[in-house]
């Protein structure tokens, strides 16, 4: 059985609201499956907050996920043509809105006060994060409905038709589905 959900799952992209905790599900997905993990963020955020240019994305999201194994996160939509026509499944962290925003509150508050460095030596500011229109706090509550009605109408596209979607209500059914492919 471990076998075949291991060949199930070699090219995985996860999807959901800022805060759902995309990363650490294909990190850990990743650990172990034996395969490496793109983040797509890493490859999306240059110093100063500075997104990378379209096209230098596009090649750089490509490249990375040339492999015949992978696990990503992101909801780029510039990209996700590349990632998952290349996927071979998509899982979709579709929690609560108040399970998202107790997560990016506290992780934005954790981040802010320790100033952990992240992608192209950025760091998250309380400031920023909790009195800007640019904060990741009100991307989250902002783009939560939207991804909502979104990902079911992609998900049925004929392009994405070779997707396997796996379609997570709570942490828990995340925690359960990944003990699941890790036995």
């Amino acid at each position: 059985m471990r076998d075949e959900l291991h060949h199930q799952f070699r090219r995985v992209a996860v999807v959901g609201t800022s805060g759902s905790g995309k990363t650490i599900l294909a990190q850990r997905l990743a650990q172990h499956l034996g395969i490496p993990h793109v983040e797509l963020d890493a490859l999306h955020w240059g110093p100063n907050w500075t997104p990378a240019p379209l096209d230098v994305f596009r090649e750089c999201v490509a490249q990375a996920l040339s492999g015949d194994a992978w696990t990503t996160d992101g909801n780029y939509s510039h990209v996700r043509d590349i990632v998952w026509n290349r996927a071979d499944a998509v899982v979709w962290l579709d929690y609560p809105l108040p399970v998202i925003m107790g997560r990016v509150i506290w992780r934005t508050l954790s981040r802010s006060i320790t100033g952990e460095e992240l992608w192209g030596g950025n760091r998250e500011r309380l400031w920023g994060a909790f009195f800007s229109r640019d904060s990741i706090i009100w991307w989250a509550l902002h783009t939560y409905r939207r991804r909502r009605r979104e990902y079911p109408v992609l998900f049925c596209r004929p392009e994405y038709a070779h997707l396997n979607v796996v379609h997570l209500h709570s942490p828990r059914a995340t925690r359960e589905w990944l003990a699941s492919i890790v036995q």
